[in-house]
């Protein structure tokens, strides 16, 4: 159980990483005036997208469900991973909106301002902040 738990705390690490460092690429591909540079961000974002942060998705939810298999009884009938539950569900949520705004920023139809994305980049802390305190501190 504990390698599992380690594996999930690092695909955990490497999932936020993206969810924090893709919209920081929307800033700067909102801000892009050439062609260059925004044929650059896309492919850095597409790679960001496919390569690091879909994939530890997958193996964050996949490991956490494993976990869960280890002793389903205790874990939910606990209020606290309820709410981690609900909290993961947004950053599910939050990773496919990021998709959609590559798809537009690719496609040259996002109308979103880099103010807009610098804001939305925050959402993630958001999201880990409550997560962490509930598996930690576990308080209902």
């Amino acid at each position: 159980m504990l390698w599992v738990k380690a594996f999930h705390l690092i695909a955990v690490i490497c999932w936020f990483a993206a969810l924090f460092y893709l919209p920081r690429l929307f800033v700067y591909h909102a801000m892009s005036e050439d062609a260059i540079s925004r044929e650059r961000f896309i492919i850095m974002e597409r790679k960001l997208y496919r390569g690091i942060a879909t994939p530890s998705m997958v193996a964050t939810l996949l490991l956490g469900l494993w976990l869960l298999h280890f002793n389903p009884a205790y874990y939910m009938a606990s209020g606290w991973m309820h709410a981690k539950l609900s909290l993961v569900a947004l950053c599910v949520v939050y990773h496919f909106y990021c998709r959609h705004f590559m798809v537009q920023l690719r496609e040259n139809r996002c109308q979103k301002s880099h103010t807009f994305f610098r804001i939305f980049n925050e959402l993630p802390v958001f999201l880990l902040i409550p997560i962490v305190i509930l598996v930690v501190v576990r308080p209902f």
